[in-house]
């Protein structure tokens, strides 16, 4: 399984690819950033970091993409341009066909470091450690890229096996919830369940 993890951001939009299972040993493909200036107006960084993902799908081929998950911070500017990049990435996947998971920021850690409190020296090294790599990689952005991409390998799987599991129940819970329509009475049947006569005399009455 190849995933590609974003680590959105205007300034630097860190991506990683790493292939692996769960269980099984992991292997980074590429890391890097997608850079735009920061005098530029907003509409041309995005169109930047739109062209430069697509180069990342095109060269990579991922079979999973791994965003994270915009939070509310203090810097409402900041993290605007955070959820406007995270945008692109999901639109990109997206007309590709492709599947997108949004991972949160201490989910990722937790899955990598044991910690969902961890800070990025820890992410980086354990990123170091778990990918067999020489050096942490620089910047944080692409070390943080690769930490979602590895935490959808390990959670994602199981989440997309229950989801599985669940699509393939629904259908079988929905017949056996589905409620017996009763079959309509007749209109005979109704008047002879009234007591109500139906045009023939009992034959005390006939004369």
């Amino acid at each position: 399984m190849r995933v590609l993890g974003v680590d959105p951001g205007l300034t630097r939009c860190g991506v990683g690819v790493v292939d692996g299972e769960a269980g099984r040993s992991l292997r980074m493909v590429a890391c890097g950033v997608v850079r735009t200036p920061a005098d530029e107006d907003v509409a041309h960084r995005l169109l930047k970091i739109e062209q430069g993902l697509e180069l990342w799908f095109d060269q990579h081929r991922p079979e999973l993409v791994a965003v994270e998950r915009v939070f509310a911070q203090h810097n409402v500017r900041t993290v605007m341009g955070t959820a406007q990049a995270s945008a692109v990435a999901m639109l990109c996947a997206t007309r590709r066909g492709i599947p997108v998971t949004l991972h949160t920021p201490s989910e990722v850690k937790a899955a990598v470091t044991g910690n969902g409190r961890a800070d990025k020296a820890q992410v980086g090294a354990m990123v170091t450690r778990l990918l067999r790599l020489d050096a942490p990689p620089k910047p944080a952005d692409a070390a943080d890229a690769l930490a979602l991409a590895i935490c959808h390998i390990w959670r994602g799987a199981a989440t997309d096996r229950i989801a599985a599991a669940v699509a393939r129940t629904a259908p079988a819970a929905a017949r056996t919830a589905a409620p017996r329509t009763a079959a309509p009475r007749t209109a005979a049947a109704s008047v002879a369940g009234s007591g109500v006569p139906t045009g023939r005399r009992p034959k005390e009455y006939r004369r």
